[in-house]
Order: C-alpha cells, then structure tokens, then sequence
C-alpha cells in the first residue's frame, strides 16, 4: 500500500520534538541569564561597597561573600562562575576599610577567582582571561608534624597595575607587585615585583621580554604591530571592517586624511 508523503514518521516526529524542547530551553536559559545578572541598577542579593555603572556580573555568580568590603568600578565584565571573596570566611568584620578592590573596565573572565584575605587592587582596564586565580593567602608548611591545610597562612597584599593582561589559567600569589601594562602569559606563576611594559612566563614567571624607551621591546617583537585604526572611523565602518582587505582598509584611511 503506497505511503502518504504527508505523514511524519515516528523518528522525524521525535527529532522536532527534540528540536522544540531543545529551543524552549536554551531561550528560557537565556532569559533566567538576563534576570539573575547583577548589576548597580538590579544587584539582587549582593551589596557591594561600590558597583559601578555598566559594570555587569553574569549569571550564575561563582561564590561570592564579605561584599560589603568589594568595591568594582564601572564597565566592568564579570564572566560565568567568578568567585570574588572578601576575608577568609563569611560573615567575619574586616573593619571599615576596603579589601578588593577592581578599577574600571576590568574583565575577568568565566571561572576565575579573586581570593582577597589581605587587600587586593586591579587596576583599570586590566584584562584577565579565564580560571584566572588571584590571590592574597597562600598555605604555610612550617611544621613538619601537622597537615598543611591546618597550619596557619600567611597573607601579603597584591597590587595588579593598570592596563594589564592576565593569560588564561594564570596564577598570582601573595605579595605580586605588577606594574602598567605587563603580560602574563597562560598559566604563568607570578610572585614579587614586575616592572612597567613586561612580559612574564613561566612557573615561576620570569621577564622574558621588557620595553626600553629607547630600543623598544627586547628582545624585538617577532611579529608586527596591528594596523591602527584610521582616525575618525564610524561604527558603520568599524563593523564591516571584518570583510575589508589591506588595499580596501588604506582607501579607508585615506578618506579621513
């Protein structure tokens, strides 16, 4: 007997159906995203020291406590499972000063944690890829007769100067001193101080490239400098600048000039 073309056979009914499900539940994902973010205007359970305007906190938070000693700039993005943590525990008085502090523009990206016993400072603009960790407490192993998760930590102060980049899975330890601008690369270990314009990596990080006024980066830069934008640009052309070639991206400059 010839079979009707119009019917759906069992399987293709049960892919749309998957399909359906599928779509209602990534749009509903969305949407509960949307809701629980935190930001100045809807900051839900969480009440920062300062939470600055455009900054944003993606749902759902990482463990977050002791924000009333957290203060975050504006135009900050806080990605997916951030912890942010102000104190060894919950609930402790760290008395009237402010313990974390991130400036503005900062970025830290899904999965990182910013672990603040004693005080922690990122300045602005800095860029932290994800699992980054960060942190002011680090275990003593003093005595040899007791586990090191029972002994007593110590806590030094971290200072992240402005404009810096943190590689993904990148690591820093109590008592880091970054300058401006420095470069950690993935899954670097930093401990000490490191000077304006460096980059470190490694485990420990070491200075494996620094700026000089006058000879520039050393040892050079293996790689040339990205094209600068031409001065004047509109969004419209900054959008399609994707699709544009060398030649058509000079004819852009030269509209300006």
């Amino acid at each position: 007997m010839p079979r009707n073309r119009n019917t759906f056979s069992f399987s293709s009914l049960t892919a749309w159906r998957r399909r359906a499900v599928a779509r209602a539940l990534q749009g509903g994902w969305r949407r509960i995203q949307q809701a629980g973010a935190v930001t100045a205007e809807h900051p839900g359970r969480l009440r920062f020291r300062a939470l600055g305007e455009g900054t944003r906190l993606a749902f759902p938070q990482g463990t977050v406590f002791g924000e009333q000693w957290i203060e975050i700039g504006a135009c900050c993005i806080i990605a997916e499972q951030v912890t942010l943590t102000a104190g060894m525990l919950p609930d402790l008085d760290l008395g009237t000063e402010t313990v974390l502090t991130l400036g503005d523009g900062v970025v830290l990206g899904r999965g990182s944690h910013v672990i603040a016993d004693a005080p922690i400072s990122i300045g602005s603009d800095t860029y932290c890829g994800p699992y980054v960790y960060i942190t002011s407490t680090n275990h003593s192993y003093d005595d040899p007769d007791v586990p090191v998760g029972r002994q007593w930590p110590r806590s030094e102060p971290v200072r992240i100067g402005p404009g810096c980049w943190l590689g993904t899975g990148a690591v820093i330890l109590p008592g880091a001193r970054l300058g401006r601008n420095v470069v950690v690369a993935a899954g670097a270990v930093v401990r000490g101080e490191v000077p304006d314009h460096a980059v470190v990596a490694g485990a420990p990080a070491k200075v494996v490239r620094s700026y000089d006024p006058e000879k520039g980066w050393q040892p050079p830069l293996r790689t040339p400098a990205p094209r600068p934008l031409p001065e004047g640009i509109t969004p419209e052309q900054l959008a399609a600048l994707a699709g544009l070639g060398l030649d058509e991206l000079d004819q852009l400059a030269n509209l300006e000039s």
